[in-house]
């Protein structure tokens, strides 16, 4: 609908971007009037319904979860179809580019925030003590979110040097199409995961539609490229424009080793019948070393001239923020951090922080108004780069947590009977005894618990939640989040007779920073959007003026 409403008279691009959009429309309202037609009769009616998983019912996040990368997923549709209706044309222009920015933005925030609500999901109710496995649907929407990201950095490229054309049409389909194997792995019933709910027809019809969408999209791509290829070269690689293509083929070679990670078991089996698993330690190896240089591109991006840096300019730029991380580094050593990932990823995210920083101290500093104002009207000045920026404290804020909570994390198995008492790493979990709440669609049996450390911290109450109509009871953990670390509690199983329990007991360190960060990177992508419609008002206002 909005997409129509800014098509005009003679518009070509957009009524070929609309076709795209109407042919992608028809494809799934026929397949909901077939494979997944909602209002397909039961064989037997059933006495009682059987309810949805019991996953499903037990947090509000699930409310909202699917729901945000639902949006995410689908607003990927429109820069996918103005990029296809760039080819259809020849367009070389950046026209494509600034009428599906905001559509970019807008799914890129929704995906992102769908990932975040997802995780934190896992941790509150899975009870397994993670919120991130490299689980194949996780991997669903992690793959499409990291070449949109590469998209939403390299489609600056193009709008201030006019580079990188063909590489984000490019772009564009493949995301497009990592879109659409999300939603064939997630609904189609291939892959065995905690996060997939369904065992659907729909998994041919959306397998086809991929072929189709890969197919039609790099074919169109191969024989109409040239026409929208850009003619500026990089003048340098020591350049942020080298910057920006470091990250993009960093972002691309983690989509593929994530894809790869993903889909080789099921291939493997298809052709073979041989069943086998690529588990979270392969694909942390993998990971790691990408993300390193990721955040360390991320710390230059600030400090690095478009065309050209000279060394001596770089290290001026560059000699703070240095500084600063080298402070950072050895007061986490200090404090007896000794492992060098999480070393390495303190001294990365305190680089990353600490370049924009001194950005928005020189860039407020070089304004007419006074100091505090200019920092105020730095988002105003340029809402879509300092956006960015704000999005990159919260990539370094949730690089340094996943470091911390990954290395440091512990879990201890303890046994205890009702008034017992245990000690885990400084806390004592006292065992006050158990209960029983009967809701009107599940019933609850759990143990209350009290945290102490010196003094009484939190009452917890982990417990088995049982639903009408479900065999298996599933676990509700209960958490304690403080400065320092979360204590997960995760109960196992409760005695009848004598009421002893055995509880998981987890410690997370800095897990609040995750989600804190997480926020961040969210709240950057909605900073350059809501920015640049406040941008054109504040301009429109000064010419009325």
């Amino acid at each position: 609908f909005w997409v129509h409403r800014s098509v005009g008279e003679g518009d070509r691009i957009g009524a070929a971007a609309l076709a795209v959009i109407g042919l992608v429309g028809i494809f799934f309202f026929g397949m909901m009037l077939t494979a997944a037609n909602p209002f397909v009769t039961l064989a037997v009616v059933p006495a009682d319904g059987s309810g949805a998983n019991p996953l499903l019912q037990n947090h509000i996040l699930m409310a909202i979860h699917p729901p945000m990368l639902y949006l995410g997923y689908v607003g990927m549709t429109v820069p996918f179809a103005f990029a296809i209706a760039s080819l259809l044309g020849g367009d070389s222009t950046t026209v494509w580019l600034e009428r599906t920015r905001r559509w970019t933005l807008t799914a890129w925030t929704f995906l992102t925030l769908g990932i975040l609500l997802g995780a934190w999901w896992s941790y509150e109710v899975l009870g397994w003590g993670g919120y991130w496995a490299w689980d194949p649907v996780e991997n669903a929407s992690f793959l499409p979110w990291l070449t949109a990201t590469a998209f939403v950095h390299s489609a600056v490229v193009q709008r201030r040097r006019g580079m990188l054309q063909a590489w984000n049409v490019a772009l564009v389909i493949g995301t497009f199409a990592l879109t659409i194997l999300g939603t064939f792995l997630t609904r189609s019933g291939v892959v065995a995961s905690v996060h997939s709910f369904t065992q659907s027809a729909v998994g041919p019809a959306l397998l086809g539609f991929l072929l189709v969408v890969l197919v039609a999209g790099f074919g169109l791509f191969a024989f109409r490229g040239h026409l929208v290829a850009s003619t500026p070269r990089l003048d340098s690689l020591a350049s942020r424009e080298g910057v920006f293509l470091l990250n993009n083929l960093l972002l691309a070679l983690f989509a593929f080793v994530v894809l790869i990670g993903t889909i080789y078991p099921m291939i493997l089996e298809a052709f073979t019948g041989d069943r086998v698993s690529v588990g979270a330690p392969w694909f942390d190896r993998a990971a790691v070393p990408i993300a390193l240089v990721l955040l360390f591109a991320l710390g230059l991006g600030p400090v690095t001239p478009y065309r050209r840096a000279r060394a001596t300019v770089l290290w001026e730029r560059l000699r703070g923020p240095l500084q600063v991380t080298t402070v950072a580094a050895a007061l986490a050593a200090l404090l007896g951090v000794r492992a060098i990932t999480v070393l390495a990823t303190i001294s990365l995210g305190t680089l990353i922080i600490a370049a924009i920083v001194r950005q928005a101290h020189v860039t407020a500093r070089s304004r007419p108004e006074a100091y505090l104002a200019g920092l105020g009207g730095l988002w105003r000045s340029d809402p879509g780069y300092w956006g960015g920026m704000v999005s990159h404290i919260g990539v370094a804020l949730v690089a340094v947590a996943i470091a911390f909570s990954g290395s440091f994390d512990t879990r201890d198995t303890i046994t205890l009977d009702p008034g017992q008492s245990a000690s885990v790493h400084g806390y004592t979990l006292t065992y006050s005894g158990p209960f029983l709440t009967e809701e009107a669609h599940r019933t609850l049996i759990g143990a209350t618990v009290v945290l102490s450390r010196g003094g009484d911290l939190a009452t917890l109450r982990p417990a088995l939640t049982q639903y009408p109509n479900q065999i298996q009871a599933i676990p509700t953990p209960a958490v304690h989040t403080g400065l320092r670390e979360d204590v997960y509690l995760s109960l196992v199983r409760i005695e009848e007779g004598t009421a002893r329990v055995t509880l998981d007991v987890f410690r997370f360190p800095l897990m609040w920073l995750l989600w804190l960060g997480g926020l961040v990177v969210v709240s950057g992508g909605g900073l350059s959007f809501f920015g640049r419609r406040q941008q054109r008002a504040a301009v429109q206002e000064a010419a009325h003026v």
